[in-house]
């Protein structure tokens, strides 16, 4: 197979032995894969992949066919559409997962949306109630609502019945996020404007969880799932103490095998019903081919996109 590969902090499309899938797993044709952050930092030397997936080849999601069942495998069959999140891998010819990592593509969603769906969506789903708790009728403040996490929490957030203030830099994807179903899109420092916030879904990193502790309701909850612009910063405890709230972090990249497969069971039950009938979407923000991966990542850092960069196989 051929697969995207770090030579030097340089993206090659590289031949590659072909992976096998082992016992409980199963081996994909990959259609598309989206490019995320941590693809990015993998590519700096930043951002390791973990124990069991490829150092050289990055990818954290995708979506294709069933090529191959490893021993133990038998849930899904060769030729059924699917998708999921990885350890890394993903963005190649092919790829072997745990068969408990994959999702069920729904019918008629196109090969880019799969690609980009599972990173983003499982975050967000994950950040937004598993670690969040968040219920109908509260208010969150999502930042860096263009992106692909972003687009995801607004929407999932809107189909929960909150309240949702969408925070975007960008003036020119203002109406575009309110069209994800966002009550209120706004430019981050305006987030005092809009408070108090019972949840605070952080994907930009420190200034707004700094901006955000003061405005929270009382047992607020900020769950930080981005750093972009910094990880550090100096925080209130006496304003943390006054709202009884909490501060916790997430990421998917590092859990177990087990945990990774808990979080597509609850993606599984609760988000992909609203994939299938057109609740939640997909916003593909550009496709690329798979080995053009450099351009993708020159897109991807340079900012302002809104949604998902995809990368797909001809």
């Amino acid at each position: 197979m051929h697969a995207v590969t770090i030579v030097d902090g340089a993206l090659q499309w590289r031949e590659h032995p072909d992976p096998q899938p082992g016992h409980g797993e199963v081996l994909v044709t990959v259609a598309a894969a989206g490019v995320n952050a941590a693809d990015l930092l993998q590519r700096r030397g930043l951002y390791p992949a973990p124990v069991g997936s490829p150092a050289d080849i990055p990818g954290l999601e995708f979506a294709g066919v069933v090529a191959a069942l490893g021993p133990g495998a038998g849930r899904f069959a060769v030729g059924d559409r699917v998708m999921a999140i990885c350890g890394g891998g993903g963005q190649a010819e092919l790829v072997a997962v745990p068969e408990g990592s994959l999702l069920p593509v729904p019918d008629g969603i196109p090969w880019d949306q799969a690609g980009g769906f599972p990173e983003a969506f499982s975050t967000a789903h994950d950040a937004l109630f598993t670690q969040a708790r968040l219920g109908a009728g509260q208010r969150v403040l999502i930042s860096g609502a263009a992106g692909g996490v972003g687009t995801a929490a607004v929407q999932l957030a809107h189909a929960a019945g909150a309240e949702v203030v969408a925070s975007v830099r960008s003036v020119a994807h203002h109406e575009r996020v309110r069209g994800l179903g966002a009550d209120w899109v706004i430019e981050p420092g305006d987030v005092a404007d809009h408070g108090p916030y019972d949840v605070s879904v952080e994907l930009v990193g420190a200034p707004g969880v700094a901006a955000v502790l003061p405005l929270l309701a009382t047992g607020g909850r900020i769950v930080v799932i981005g750093v972009g612009a910094g990880a550090k910063l100096e925080l209130n405890l006496l304003a943390l103490m006054g709202s009884r709230a909490t501060i916790g972090g997430s990421t998917l990249r590092s859990r177990s095998r087990d945990d990774k497969a808990a979080v597509a069971r609850a993606v599984e039950e609760h988000v992909l019903p609203l994939l299938a009938d057109g609740s939640v979407a997909v916003a593909v923000a550009e496709q690329l081919p798979m080995d053009a991966a450099g351009q993708a990542y020159e897109r991807f850092a340079a900012g302002g996109k809104f949604g998902k960069i995809v990368l797909v196989n001809r």
